[in-house]
């Protein structure tokens, strides 16, 4: 069953609390399978050219009122502080903004441990201190429809003055959806209260929409800081976006080292990722792959990890099981509910294959790792700081996430086994940061207030 299909037969519009004609679609809407698409980064040099630009390209972002509807094509559309200040947003409403959206991504390194190769030096131009002030992402089926999305944007910028095209990026996967170390991915999505569908399995209880949605009520009860005014903030939602070059070959020759056998290779993957390649997730299928499990989306996300307190199934270090700890008893306590964020993240360069080694890793593998959320900045830093970066919350001390984690020195995973665990040792950066900022997606009703300067 696709996507969505799959969404059309959960549909129940009675249950939709949300201002969906006024919510970018891209908030809600999965990127199709197979999928292909360009990130743009877009630099505005003059305040009325990139106004006008912001006008005739908010005709293009479709609304979340059809995120269901068939689509062949569809665009979503942020932009940074550097951008909204140089659209010419008054200074009154760009102080409303988080301090960390303000000072922008390369000036949070120190909270996002960005250190040696994933320091801002190292990153792609496009993403230099304030060159990219707004990022256009369209996500098409096929590359006939990618073209026509493509044309039409790329007519609008011609068109266009004062504005500078500084980076573009074509991504895409094939029916498998694979990421650059051949594992499906962004299968596990957070159920938005008030969005309308039933959730899946997996999904477990509704999250509160302020998680994601500005002006909504959020777990807490109340809504999240919004930019002021309302015609501004409300409806709209928060954006990270982070590039990495993926050392596919590396990742490779280090699960070949640890493993005697093509099956060996194949668990102790799982064991870093959490799942197998297929998206058949460890406590499902604990021994051995599952291909129909892991396209099934009723079930491949059906499952928590009461049964394994342990890790002797899926470890506690393991990458999914790090980002998303469900009902895991953690040593530091945290409300999980308060860090989902909705992943948008997509995949670029050829497919996997088992002999890649690292002599092929030349930078033409990656991901783009995209999410969305209310509290964006503070939970990509509390990720990066505690649950990617550290060990502790799990009892691992200095452990890092083996899988995005930065590896300044060769790292350890732990896989606990009885009667004593092992300890696999070797660990290094197998995706580095070429770049990435921090973004604002407006509401459709605040791309066209920021369009014709509606503050004068």
């Amino acid at each position: 069953m696709s996507i969505l299909t799959n969404l059309k037969t959960r549909l129940t519009g009675e249950k939709t609390t949300l201002a969906l004609d006024d919510i970018q679609a891209l908030i809600l809407r999965s990127r199709p399978e197979p999928y292909v698409g360009v990130h743009a980064m877009l630099h505005i040099d003059d305040a009325a050219g990139g106004r006008d630009l912001l006008r005739r390209m908010a005709d293009h972002v479709p609304s979340a009122a059809g995120w269901t509807d068939d689509r062949d094509a569809w665009m979503g559309l942020a932009i940074s502080f550097q951008g909204l200040k140089a659209l010419g947003v008054p200074q009154a409403s760009l102080d409303t903004f988080p301090l960390p959206f303000q000072q922008g991504m390369a000036l949070r390194a120190e909270q996002l441990r960005d250190f040696g190769s994933n320091a801002a030096e190292h990153w792609d131009e496009a993403f230099a201190p304030g060159a990219c002030h707004i990022a256009l992402t369209i996500y098409a089926r096929d590359d006939a429809a990618l073209a026509v999305a493509l044309d039409q944007a790329m007519k609008e910028l011609d068109q266009s003055s004062g504005v500078t095209l500084v980076g573009r990026h074509a991504f895409g996967a094939d029916a498998d959806a694979k990421n650059p170390f051949g594992f499906r991915d962004s299968i596990s999505q957070p159920f938005v209260a008030g969005s309308g569908v039933e959730p899946l399995p997996g999904q477990e209880r509704a999250i509160a929409a302020g998680e994601f949605i500005l002006g909504e009520n959020s777990e807490t009860g109340k809504p999240v800081a919004m930019p002021e005014p309302p015609e501004l903030g409300r409806n709209g939602s928060f954006v990270v976006l982070r590039k990495y070059e993926s050392q596919v070959g590396a990742f490779n020759d280090f699960v070949r080292s640890q493993a005697q056998s093509e099956s060996d290779e194949e668990l102790l993957a799982a064991k870093l990722v959490g799942r197998w390649r297929s998206g058949a997730p460890l406590p499902l299928a604990p021994e051995r792959d599952d291909p129909e499990l892991g396209a099934d989306a009723q079930r491949n996300n059906g499952f928590d990890f009461s049964r394994d307190p342990r890790g002797l199934v899926c470890p506690h270090a393991a990458h999914m099981r790090r980002l998303n700890p469900r009902d895991s008893q953690l040593s530091i306590l945290t409300d999980v509910n308060i860090h989902r964020i909705i992943r948008r993240s997509s995949t670029y360069g050829p497919k996997w294959h088992r002999e890649l080694t690292a002599q092929d890793d030349t930078g033409e593998r990656g991901i783009y790792f995209i999410f969305i959320s209310a509290r964006a900045y503070d939970t990509i830093e509390f990720l990066q700081q505690e649950w990617i970066n550290r060990g502790n919350f799990i009892d691992l001390g200095t452990e890092r996430d083996p899988v995005v984690g930065l590896h300044e020195t060769p790292g350890t995973f732990t896989i606990p086994q009885q009667p004593v665990r092992r300890r696999v040792d070797g660990v290094t950066t197998f995706n580095r940061l070429r770049g990435g900022e921090y973004l604002f997606m407006p509401s459709l009703g605040a791309l066209r207030w920021i369009a014709d300067a509606r503050w004068s």
